[in-house]
């Protein structure tokens, strides 16, 4: 299997949600499974958001209590992934 931070191993979703995290509209829940937010809304696919954190893609930009919502930040793996061209199929 494919290392999922790999770009042609993410979804179109996937991809979306690096760039608005990327655009400074996201927020993550502190927590071993953030939940992710953009435009202060639940993101619809928080499997993926799980998916994008523990790939080490995406972090909290900031310490904050469990539960807390604080901003999101791409870590430098995710600003890889965001800015590579997309593979060949």
């Amino acid at each position: 299997m494919n290392h999922p931070t790999r770009r042609r191993n993410l979804s179109r979703r996937a991809m979306a949600m690096l760039r608005a995290v990327s655009a400074g509209r996201a927020e993550m829940t502190c927590s071993s499974e953030p939940d992710l937010f953009i435009d202060g809304l639940p993101c619809c696919d928080q499997v993926t958001a799980h998916l994008l954190a523990h790939a080490g893609l995406l972090c909290p930009s900031r310490p904050g209590l469990l539960g807390q919502r604080v901003g999101v930040r791409l870590t430098e793996a995710g600003r890889e992934v965001l800015a590579a061209p997309p593979e060949a199929a």
